[in-house]
């Protein structure tokens, strides 16, 4: 495994007997936010006593597998951890892995870089990552925990010069009009947002470098324009309808004569990243997990149907999410995520979504290992955290 803190790199090597296994890295970047270094940067004695836990050996290692790279932006429940007003030991804990903000992944792949989910936390997160670009923008679902920071991409429009690539379902952009409703305004307010919106479901699909030609341009007190490639200057207001179009254009055969299920090897095609979608159940909300070659990205599912499996074969690492020890409506408990790790059997699997009803993170981790052991499941689970990085 990797971790990375600040400009370290930390390996180490563990199984179901009390160490851990797999490749993980910091990435903050304490010159990017100056709210509370410690959060950002763990001092030399947390390091230590981190280092000494986790049985970690030094290593300058900066390679990763399949070309696939997913870092935890935000690892939390829907109100983060902290919660506001609470005492308890977990949200008054030191430990830097305890900070959790709303659950968010951000994957490099084939080249391309690519978030799931843009929660409320999406400014703080970016910052923190030190990130500037994205390709695409995933979105699991519906929640105001997974798209509450869209109208952050904004800063992106400025600085890339395009509109921002957001992947979505149908009932998700229906919810997007509602809550977005300048976004999808015709004349346009200007200032708002520039989303180039994809329509997708279970079926597998490609995502694209966001270097398409049409080039933004700001024009004071009118908003933003395409330039084209002959210079034209074209408002980039469209009505509802024709952005649905749109959003329905990249056809069928074009996916499905590339991809199958069957003999797809996690590898990127042509510049593009290939996205096989899970589909599961939040309560009775259909939702979208995300694989990327050998990594899925799973949360807010609370039940995963039985044809799905078989997207969920050969991986090295999954992310299953988890609020709670006691049943829960829409999410999985402790108990049903670890029977999930174990029928699934990737070789790492990192809790995501957690809430403060879990104990911090050294206690928790030590609780998971003995209850793998204890339960033979065929998987190292472990919690997952802020800016923990898997390949």
């Amino acid at each position: 495994m990797d971790f990375i803190v600040g400009l370290i790199n930390l390996n180490f090597t563990p199984s179901h007997n009390g160490s851990i296994s797999t490749s993980v890295r910091f990435i903050y970047n304490s010159d990017c936010c100056d709210s509370d270094p410690s959060f950002f940067a763990p001092d030399s004695a947390e390091l230590a006593i981190f280092a000494r836990n986790s049985r970690i050996e030094m290593s300058m290692s900066n390679e990763y597998s399949d070309g696939v790279r997913l870092t935890f932006l935000g690892t939390g429940t829907s109100l983060g951890v902290p919660i506001i007003g609470c005492h308890c030991g977990t949200c008054s804990s030191k430990d830097p892995r305890d900070k959790r903000f709303r659950a968010s992944a951000f994957v490099e792949y084939g080249g391309l870089k690519i978030l799931v989910d843009a929660g409320p936390d999406f400014r703080m997160q970016m910052l923190r990552a030190n990130l500037s670009h994205l390709d695409a923008i995933l979105l699991t679902h519906n929640h105001k925990d997974h798209t509450g920071g869209l109208d952050d991409v904004r800063a992106l429009n400025y600085i890339d010069r395009r509109a921002a690539e957001i992947y979505c379902e149908e009932n998700v952009l229906r919810d997007l009009i509602n809550e977005y409703p300048y976004v999808f305004s015709f004349p346009k307010y200007p200032g708002s947002p520039e989303w180039h919106l994809h329509m997708i479901d279970e079926k597998p699909f490609l995502v694209f470098p966001n270097a398409e030609d049409k080039e933004l341009i700001w024009v004071h007190d009118v908003g933003y324009h395409y330039r084209l490639a002959d210079g034209t200057l074209v408002p980039t207001a469209k009505k509802v309808e024709d952005m649905y179009d749109e959003a329905r254009g990249v056809p069928e055969n074009v996916v499905s004569g590339i991809l199958k299920n069957e003999d797809f090897d996690g590898s990127a095609l042509n510049g593009n990243a290939p996205v096989i979608p899970i589909r599961g159940l939040h309560d009775k909300l259909p939702v979208l997990g995300f694989r990327f070659g050998k990594i899925a990205y799973i949360t807010d599912m609370s039940s995963i149907p039985e044809s799905e499996f078989s997207k969920l074969h050969g991986l090295r690492h999954v992310t299953l999410n988890t609020v709670s020890y006691n049943k829960h409506h829409s999410h999985f408990s402790l108990d049903e995520a670890l029977e999930m790790a174990d029928r699934i059997g990737a070789e790492h699997t990192w809790l995501t979504h957690l809430s403060m009803s879990f104990p911090p993170y050294e206690q928790f981790a030590q609780q998971l290992r003995q209850l793998c052991q204890d339960r033979h499941i065929h998987s190292d689970v472990l919690p997952a955290y802020d800016g923990l990085m898997i390949s």
